[in-house]
């Protein structure tokens, strides 16, 4: 839109015909004709003069004419200066909140992503550890494997028959050695110890096995899905700068 179309349709819309509204702002009805038809261009005190009398402000007025008008015709009016600085300032604000949305999108994306491979909320594996039974306080680690030996040293050398030996091996078993299996979400070392009632059991990391998880599955999407939203962000940020070109 021209400067003359804006300042006649800005008439028009408030009910005053030529010769009113240039009484209304003191100047002549053959020169306001001028201006409306693009026959004039206002100098910078008429500008303000006419912006005044239809009772606005100049960025009020500039916003429905085209910018290659303010570019040149316009651009000797220091208010008009003052529009386009104005009006650059918030176009780079408006471009900044976009881009630093896009990067919060994609940092919060990647950090979802990235707790999800790592296990922060849901276990990734699952660790393996295996006792075999419970030993006393005064007992070898190895007593599970040792035992059996020893009773048949002792059988060799007479000192118990062969039926003690069995009933001693028997007790020792159902009492002692009875091996246990336990999974861990998390690791704690190739090997820890837990107090029993009557003693203490051993466990050794038997094997470390992976587990799918359903939760760290739905982090994955959610994490692409907030990166993808970055980049949308910045496509909608650049269609609507171009939008706003065309429409002016």
């Amino acid at each position: 839109m021209n400067f003359g179309e804006r300042l006649k349709g800005l008439r028009t819309d408030k009910g005053l015909t030529q010769p009113q509204f240039a009484a209304l702002a003191g100047i002549e009805q053959s020169y306001l004709s001028k201006l409306e038809n693009d026959k004039s261009v206002p100098s910078a005190e008429m500008f303000d003069t006419i912006v005044s009398a239809l009772g606005m402000d100049a960025a009020t007025f500039l916003q429905e004419v085209d910018r290659e008008v303010i570019d040149s015709t316009l651009r000797h009016v220091p208010s008009v200066t003052q529009f386009k600085t104005q009006a650059v300032t918030e176009q780079v604000h408006h471009t900044k909140r976009w881009v630093f949305g896009s990067a919060a999108a994609w940092l919060l994306g990647f950090a979802i992503m990235l707790a999800a491979n790592d296990g922060i909320f849901f276990p990734n594996e699952l660790y393996v550890y295996k006792s075999p039974g419970v030993f006393l306080a005064d007992e070898g680690e190895n007593v599970f494997d040792s035992y059996g030996k020893i009773l048949a040293l002792q059988q060799r050398a007479k000192l118990i028959t062969d039926e003690e030996a069995s009933r001693r091996l028997s007790e020792f078993t159902a009492k002692r050695e009875r091996p246990l299996t336990v999974e861990w979400p998390e690791s704690r070392g190739t090997i820890y110890y837990e107090a029993t009632e009557n003693g203490k059991r051993r466990f050794d990391l038997a094997n470390i096995r992976g587990l799918e998880s359903t939760g760290n599955r739905l982090l994955q999407y959610i994490g692409a899905l907030v990166f993808a939203c970055g980049f949308l962000c910045i496509f909608i940020e650049w269609r609507l700068r171009r939008l706003k070109k065309q429409l002016r």
